[in-house]
């Protein structure tokens, strides 16, 4: 073996240390689903019922969703629950015709004698935490329970879930999330696998065994003192529900999590609508970890609670290290052909092959196990599973950026058509941009032609699999991230019925 210069030998220290880092967070991906295979089949029940139901305020914080507002104030009027202990509040910060269709909407439910009302505000301060906010000052009763737009409650999710406040200590009863539109595209079908794995095997593992685990802002039922004692909401973030649940948990209150109690939901159909939540996502958890983080290792909390909380609130930084692994490929695959092939896999492929891909498939199959009869089906997606998880990288990387620099950006939403699974697609309303996030995408699959050329040219041949999925991922990303604002502009029925 030729002699390495520092240079080299640094580059290679610094690639290592990258796999290292990536492998403890694959170990502690299989630590949650150890977690979970243990307390999968324990049974949470309420301590009691109540004598007489609780009365509770459902809060419906929309801003400009003319496609979905209809039904989701249509399906909230449908809930089994004494009218006398129901209010229902639609928070609507809209700027455009969504606030006349959630008016009507509105008033079609109070001829029906529901408690509805329709608050208007003229600003977006605090974004959707300002609403909830604002809409806390009348509030009529103790327990909240919090619906996005795109959400349509089952008519029976109170009965089943307001029973477990019977336990005083319980401050937050999180349902699991559905996927109405699943099957609308390779995209959402994805989508799927990714929030399975994180409602199924990681809430489910984090709740049952004892650790912090957080309302995902929507889908859950608060007691109004949890939310108080713990400063109430607040928008120096921009994943508030993260910050709350912290605050709320540190606090001396308990959640619990109802995976058996579905709440379905529409995914975002458009790649920049996905990514666009994936970077507000990534950058509120680091904004999260560097507020929440201190406060949680001075409190008296057991040291496996301080240590999930700190995997659950800095494993965003994985996208900057694959970022950096990828972008260090090229140099480092040269200076690999120099090393003695038992060495270059002991210490750099087999971590990540074992910690990495390993991790994920048994990861995401568990969920995918424990919701569908046909989950078998869902291997077959594992590898593009994969390759969109890595080409996340760009976009997230520079939510992780934003975050750490402490850069202020607002709240941008998701946007939400309405689908249901019969339609292919959309209408421009609410298309996403294209950005320059796509052209570094491409960029990236082009660079990856390259890796992949010099892997085989140095024989390789073991990781060129592994090289495919960051072509694959990149190349799937960019495309649809510059084609979908123009497929968004058609209406296309489905052919065929889609599966449910």
């Amino acid at each position: 073996m030729d002699a390495l210069s520092t240079p080299q030998v640094t580059l290679l220290v610094v690639y290592c240390g990258i796999v290292a880092v990536l492998s403890l967070l694959g170990f502690h991906r299989w630590h949650n689903l150890r977690l979970y295979l243990r307390h999968r089949h324990d049974r949470i029940e309420p301590q009691a019922q109540f004598d007489q139901l609780p009365g509770v305020t459902v809060q419906l914080p929309i801003y400009n969703e003319y496609h979905v507002v209809e039904r989701l104030i249509s399906a909230v009027g449908r809930l089994d629950y004494p009218l006398e202990r129901l209010q229902i509040q639609v928070l609507d910060d809209s700027t455009d015709e969504t606030q006349s269709r959630a008016e009507a909407a509105v008033s079609r439910l109070q001829e029906k004698g529901i408690d509805i009302e329709y608050v208007h505000r003229n600003h977006r301060t605090g974004f959707k935490a300002g609403a909830l906010d604002h809409g806390l000052q009348s509030a009529k009763h103790e327990f909240i329970f919090i619906l996005d737009a795109d959400f349509v409650p089952p008519a029976d999710v109170l009965h089943r879930s307001m029973h477990h406040f019977t336990d005083p200590g319980i401050g937050m009863v999180q349902m699991r999330w559905g996927h109405i539109n699943r099957h609308h595209s390779l995209l959402t079908r994805i989508q799927s696998i990714f929030l399975d794995g994180h409602l199924v095997v990681e809430h489910t593992a984090r709740s049952r065994s004892g650790r912090f685990f957080n309302f995902n802002g929507t889908a859950g039922i608060w007691r109004r003192r949890a939310i108080d004692e713990a400063g109430g909401w607040t928008h120096d973030t921009l994943t508030e529900d993260l910050d709350l649940s912290f605050r709320s948990q540190l606090a001396g209150w308990r959640f619990r999590y109802l995976p058996e109690v579905e709440v379905p939901a529409e995914l975002p159909v458009e790649m920049n609508a996905f990514k666009s939540q994936q970077h507000r996502w990534t950058k509120g958890a680091v904004q999260t970890a560097k507020k929440i983080l201190p406060r949680v290792w001075r409190a008296p909390l057991p040291m496996k609670v301080k240590i999930e909380a700190t995997f659950h609130l800095t494993a965003n930084s994985s996208h900057l290290l694959i970022l950096t692994m990828a972008i260090l490929m090229l140099p480092v695959l040269s200076i690999r052909e120099l090393i003695p092939w038992q060495q270059r896999v002991f210490i750099i492929d087999l971590p990540m092959f074992c910690m990495a891909t390993m991790a994920v498939s048994g990861f995401y199959l568990a969920s995918q196990q424990a919701l569908y009869k046909d989950w078998k089906t869902s291997i077959k997606y594992l590898p593009l599973l994969m390759a969109v998880g890595i080409s996340l990288c760009v976009n997230n990387a520079r939510a992780v950026l934003e975050g750490l620099i402490g850069y202020q950006t607002g709240f941008h939403r998701t946007p939400k058509y309405g689908a249901t699974g019969e339609t292919r697609a959309l209408g421009a309303k609410y298309a996403g941009a294209k950005t320059i996030i796509a052209a570094i995408e491409l960029m990236m699959a082009v660079y990856f032609v390259f890796v992949i050329a010099k892997a085989w040219s140095v024989q390789m041949y073991a990781g060129i699999p592994f090289l495919m999925l960051f072509h694959a991922g990149f190349l799937y990303t960019g495309v649809l991230s510059g084609l979908q604002p123009f497929f968004s502009r058609c209406w296309l029925p489905l052919t065929r019925p889609v599966a449910a």
